[in-house]
C-alpha cells in the first residue's frame, strides 16, 4: 500500500497561532485556559474557556473575516498555513487532484445565535443576509476550497469531538483510492458562547475551578472536574510520498493507518467497558500494518471528565499494555471539540518527526489504578517510530489515527 505523508501544517489554537507556536508552548508546559472576564459568564456555574491566542480576525482582510464565522475563520487561517507550509502555492499540483475535508462538531453556531438575538431584538431586517452561508457545518471546507482552488471535493465530518480525526481518516482514503492527490484535512471549532457553555454546565461536563485555570483541565488526575472548551483549528496537509518526493518535499511523518467504529451505547457516556475504544485503536493499528509493540507514544483523548478518562485508561492498558509513553495535550488546550483530534494528530505527528512527547503538566496525583506511563510536569524524549492518537465523541464516535517516521 502507498505511503501517505504529512507535508503541511496549520493551527491557530489557545496557545498560539501557528502551528510552530503552538508546538513551542506545549513543549513548555504553557496553559491556555483563562477565567472568562465576559458579564455574560459571570453567573455560570464554570466560567473557564481557552479562546484562540490570536484573533482569526486579525490575520484576515476585514471585508473577508465579516463573511466567515469566527470557526471558519480559524479553518481558512489554518490552512493558509499548512498550504504554504508544503510548499504546494503556485500551481504546485492540479487543482483538480486537490480536496478538502474539514470535520466540526458544531459549526457556526455563534453566528446562529447573533442573530437569532438581532431578530429578537429589532426584527428580520437585522439578520445578515449572509447568516445561512455563515451557519452551514460544511462553511469552513466550502471557504478552504474556494481559496486554495481545491476542486477534488470538499467534505464535512460531523462526529463531535472524533471530527477532526474522522477527517483526516477521509484523507487518508481519498488519496489511496486515488480520488485525490492531495487532501487539506483537519478540523475547526470556536463556541466559547454563553448558550453552548450553559449547556455544557448543565450537563455537569466542564470543570468549575474557576479560581485555579490554568490547573482546571486535570487528565487522569484524582481531581479532575470535568472539562474546558477550547477554540481554534488545526489542518494538516496529507499526500502521496511519490508526490512528495517528486518535488524534494521533506514529510513530517507518514499517516500510516486509521480506524473508526462506533459504541451504540449511549449519546453522551462512553460504553464503559472501552469495546469501542479498543476496536479502533486495533483497527489503526492493523490498518497500518504494525502490531502494538511498535507503538511508542500515545496522544490520549483524556477530556479531564471524571468518566471518560479511566475508561480510555483501560482500553489503552488493554491494548498496549504498560509499554508507550501516554500524554494529555488537553491539559493545556483545553477541549477543542471538533477540532480536537485535528490538533492532537498534528501534536503526534510531530511528536514522531522531533522523537519528544509533550507533558502533561496538570497532572499532581493520578487517579489509583492508572497503570500508564503518563508524562507530567516535563516532557519526555524518547526514539519514536510510531505512535497513536485517540479522539472519542460524543454518539459513541471512535477514531484512532498512527502515524510513523518519515524515512
Amino acid at each position: 500500500m502507498m505511503d501517505v505523508v504529512v507535508t503541511g501544517l496549520g493551527a491557530t489554537t489557545p496557545l498560539g497561532g501557528t502551528a510552530t507556536d503552538t508546538w513551542k508552548a506545549l513543549l513548555d508546559g504553557v496553559s491556555g485556559v483563562i477565567t472568562l472576564p465576559d458579564e455574560w459568564a459571570a453567573a455560570l456555574p464554570a466560567r473557564l474557556a481557552a479562546r484562540m491566542a490570536v484573533d482569526p480576525m486579525s490575520r484576515l482582510e476585514r471585508v473577508e473575516a465579516r463573511r466567515l464565522d469566527r470557526s471558519t475563520q480559524a479553518a481558512v487561517v489554518a490552512a493558509r498555513e499548512a498550504w504554504q507550509d508544503a510548499e504546494l502555492a503556485g500551481g504546485v499540483v492540479d487543482p483538480d487532484r486537490v480536496a478538502v475535508v474539514m470535520g466540526t462538531g458544531i459549526g457556526g453556531v455563534t453566528t446562529l445565535i447573533g442573530n437569532k438575538e438581532a431578530l429578537t431584538g429589532a426584527g428580520y431586517r437585522r439578520v445578515s443576509p449572509r447568516m445561512i452561508q455563515m451557519t452551514m457545518p460544511n462553511g469552513a471546507a466550502a471557504a478552504i476550497s474556494i481559496d486554495l482552488g481545491a476542486r477534488a471535493g470538499a467534505n464535512t465530518l460531523a462526529s463531535a469531538c472524533a471530527s477532526g480525526a474522522e477527517a483526516l481518516a477521509h484523507g487518508l482514503d481519498l488519496i489511496r483510492f486515488g480520488r485525490a492527490d492531495v487532501v487539506i484535512a483537519g478540523g475547526t471549532e470556536a463556541c466559547v458562547d454563553e448558550l453552548t457553555m450553559a449547556g455544557f454546565a448543565q450537563a455537569r461536563a466542564m470543570s468549575a475551578r474557576n479560581d485555579d485555570p490554568t490547573h482546571a483541565s486535570r487528565p487522569f488526575d484524582k481531581a479532575r472536574d470535568g472539562f474546558v472548551l477550547g477554540e481554534g483549528a488545526a489542518v494538516l496537509v496529507l499526500e502521496r510520498a511519490t508526490t512528495a518526493a517528486a518535488r524534494g518535499r521533506r514529510p513530517y511523518a507518514v499517516l500510516a493507518g486509521a480506524g473508526i467504529t462506533s459504541d451504540a451505547y449511549d449519546m453522551v457516556a462512553p460504553d464503559p467497558t472501552g469495546a469501542g475504544q479498543v476496536a479502533a485503536m486495533r483497527a489503526a493499528l492493523a490498518d497500518a500494518g504494525l502490531g502494538a509493540s511498535d507503538v511508542a507514544h500515545v496522544n490520549a483523548h483524556a477530556t479531564s471528565t471524571p468518566g471518560g478518562d479511566m475508561i480510555e485508561a483501560r482500553a489503552i492498558g488493554t491494548v498496549f499494555g504498560h509499554g508507550p509513553v501516554v500524554s494529555a495535550t488537553k491539559a493545556m488546550t483545553g477541549h477543542l471539540l471538533g477540532a480536537s483530534g485535528a490538533l492532537e494528530a498534528l501534536v503526534t505527528a510531530l511528536s514522531v518527526r522531533n522523537g519528544v512527547v509533550p507533558p502533561t503538566p496538570t497532572l499532581d496525583v493520578p487517579e489509583d489504578d492508572l497503570d500508564l506511563d503518563v508524562t507530567r510536569s516535563a516532557p519526555r524524549r524518547l526514539g519514536i517510530d510510531a505512535a497513536l492518537s485517540n479522539s472519542f465523541g460524543f454518539g459513541g464516535h471512535n477514531a484512532a489515527l498512527v502515524f510513523t517516521k518519515a524515512r
